[in-house]
């Protein structure tokens, strides 16, 4: 995600050089053909053109709406999952502390070895899970599994999961299995404990679901391809409408149209680009939602709650923009 208030002039100009060269190169053609060569009859009236011009404004406005909606529904998707992090990790701490009123469990006391052990092992397969989801999105986990998400599981657990369709959603199923252990072997949890922890993770679930619902169902490529030619046509008509209407003003001022038809046009490619590098929030562009910070501060976050000192500084944007 791109963090800084004014995009730089270097950023701007990486996304649109190619489109503007063609632009001008294609302005000054034009213009070349209706002055030295004297070909007048490739002029046509301004008005269809600017009438072109309305029809693609309103398409690609249509486009950007729904390319924003998707990213902003993939960023309050995310929140979700750092508030319902805090709030497993609060559940975890505060439920996890001692013995219920369970005469059917046969177990000794736990210990306070015991008690700080399973508070890790709760906490840590959420952080986990956080990462294994990042990944699973970003299409990463064979990259990055071994540093993301291995050192959050125990061994066993990381080598049973890591090669699964879907690893996150059986790391909310070990959290699951350990839940019933703790109420059922343990008596570390009572029926309402325990069942208010199964939300959570259903709200955990319903959250990975709808990023997933994201990710795999790409933009509709009927408006994005549609958008794509309709401006670059209207782009490419701009000379042919500017042209005689700059030629009313005297005949030097016909390469007034490259500037003016190059601008232009910039102004409608760069609407539309930026439509189309919002349409899919987790590939890990400059636009996109930034996963991998919102996991280090869950992991910060947990990881302090568990009253840990050596934690991992939070990630800072690099070149003005944050992961």
């Amino acid at each position: 995600m791109y963090v800084r208030n004014n995009i730089r002039w270097r950023v701007v100009w990486k996304f649109s050089w190619r489109s503007v060269c063609i632009f001008l190169l294609h302005a000054f053609l034009v213009c070349v053909v209706y002055g030295p060569l004297n070909i007048k009859s490739i002029a046509i009236p301004w008005q269809p053109v600017a009438t072109l011009g309305i029809a693609v404004s309103f398409y690609i406005g249509f486009k950007n709406n729904g390319s924003y909606d998707r990213f902003w529904e993939g960023r309050q998707l995310w929140g979700g999952i750092v508030n319902y992090s805090r709030l497993w990790a609060v559940q975890a701490l505060e439920f996890v502390t001692s013995r219920v009123d369970a005469p059917d469990v046969d177990a000794p006391e736990a210990t306070a070895e015991e008690l700080t052990g399973r508070h890790q092992h709760l906490l840590y397969r959420q952080i986990a899970w956080c990462n294994s989801v990042r990944l699973q999105l970003r299409r990463q986990v064979a990259d990055y599994w071994d540093a993301d998400v291995a050192p959050f599981l125990s061994k066993e657990e990381s080598d049973n999961i890591r090669d699964l369709q879907n690893p996150a959603a059986h790391i909310i199923r070990l959290q699951a299995a350990e839940l019933r252990i703790l109420r059922e072997e343990r008596g570390l949890l009572n029926d309402f404990q325990h069942m208010r922890l199964m939300q959570t993770l259903e709200e955990l679930y319903n959250l990975q679901g709808g990023c997933e619902r994201i990710k795999n169902t790409p933009f509709p490529r009927q408006y994005a391809y549609y958008s794509f030619v309709f401006v670059w046509l209207f782009s490419l008509m701009l000379p042919f409408g500017l042209i005689s209407e700059f030629a009313r003003m005297g005949p030097d001022h016909i390469w007034l149209t490259i500037p003016f038809s190059v601008l232009i046009a910039w102004v409608f490619n760069t609407i539309e680009v930026v439509g189309h590098t919002s349409e899919n929030p987790f590939e890990n562009q400059m636009n996109d939602v930034p996963m991998t910070s919102i996991c280090r501060t869950i992991e910060i976050d947990l990881r302090e709650m568990l009253g840990e000192t050596k934690v991992p500084k939070k990630l800072e944007p690099i070149d003005d923009i944050l992961y």
